[in-house]
């Protein structure tokens, strides 16, 4: 048997000059200050080095090919660009680089396909990864890839050929988690040589966005919910806060967290899906993945005692549901 777990690498931006600029890996092995810089891609991966560039105080901008975060709550991801925006970082919507070159200075003037330009020190690229199957010569055992991420399709990491087998970024539809990766090698390698039957569950899987407001979620998101049982066979429990450690912040105090939970109407109330914006959103998700993963109901949530006061606590106190149209905003502590 053979298991092909290689990763990815980040893909380049294809484009005139697009050899001018450097990936997400890139930027920290820099000797200077990447100064005004653009990211290209609306990832989470180009909004986390965004993030962190813009709190360094430098001119940062996003360029938007078309959404922010695809793949995660619509929702969600709005709330992430709006709060990115009033903190100083700028988005470029509905464009992508159509040639980059260097300038005076050693800058890049980059052109935008809308016929717009602007000049920058650094353009940062984080459009996605591609897997690295290249040198593998897959072909000559006749492993099928997808030609436009070089990724392995594959039924329970198995690929079309049965004794190869593929695990993380190099498999196609598979979060690209290093956590993710592991644990399926791990459940991979249980049912080949130590009996089990139990599949990797790729659904129930906690993940953090860590921008400047965190966002972390498990489940599904309302959209994928609603493709999956309909708009009238879902329930969203939702709510705005101010986190008490933001409150006492003058720069925080206005700022607003946000959760909500996806259930289906069936009699248990099933939860699908929990989002969670604000601080901490990693140590404040990972808990719920392990109910999760269990079956959790809404009742079996809501009946769970708060922790006073937390960000965390909101969740478990949910009671305003969107149908209602209700206001989602909470008093404080």
């Amino acid at each position: 048997r053979f298991l092909i777990a290689v990763g990815g690498r980040p893909a380049p931006i294809d484009c005139e000059g697009g050899e001018l600029a450097i990936s997400y890996d890139d930027v920290f092995f820099l000797d200077k200050n990447p100064g005004k810089t653009l990211c290209v891609g609306a990832s989470y991966i180009s909004l986390e080095c965004a993030g962190f560039l813009a709190g360094f105080g430098n001119d940062v901008t996003v360029a938007v090919r078309s959404i922010l975060l695809r793949g995660f709550d619509r929702e969600c991801a709005d709330k992430i660009g709006n709060f990115m925006k009033d903190h100083g970082v700028k988005f470029k919507m509905g464009v992508t680089p159509s040639r980059l070159e260097k300038v005076q200075d050693d800058k890049i003037k980059v052109t935008f396909s809308d016929g717009t330009d602007d000049v920058y020190d650094t353009v940062l690229g984080a459009i996605g990864r591609f897997a690295d199957t290249d040198k593998l010569g897959l072909e000559n055992v006749g492993i099928k890839t997808n030609p436009t991420n070089k990724k392995i399709p594959t039924k329970f990491e198995q690929t079309n050929i049965p004794n190869i087998y593929a695990v993380g970024d190099v498999m196609e539809g598979c979060p690209e988690l290093t956590p993710v990766a592991i644990q399926a090698g791990v459940n991979l390698m249980r049912r080949l040589f130590g009996g089990s039957k139990e599949p990797m569950d790729y659904v129930n899987i906690c993940t953090t966005v860590f921008t400047p407001i965190e966002y972390a979620c498990v489940g599904l998101s309302e959209d994928d919910a609603k493709e999956k049982f309909g708009e009238d066979g879902i329930e969203v429990y939702h709510r705005e806060f101010i986190p008490l450690e933001w409150s006492l912040s003058q720069n925080r105090h206005e700022a607003f967290a946000f959760t909500k939970v996806i259930v289906d109407k069936t009699k248990e109330a099933n939860v699908l899906g929990i989002h969670y914006v604000g601080p901490n959103a990693g140590e404040v998700m990972q808990g719920y993945g392990v109910s999760m993963k269990q079956g959790l109901t809404f009742k079996e949530l809501t009946e769970t005692v708060g922790i006073h006061p937390t960000s965390s606590e909101e969740i478990v106190t949910l009671s305003v549901t969107k149908s209602s149209g209700e206001s989602a905003s909470a008093g404080g502590c």
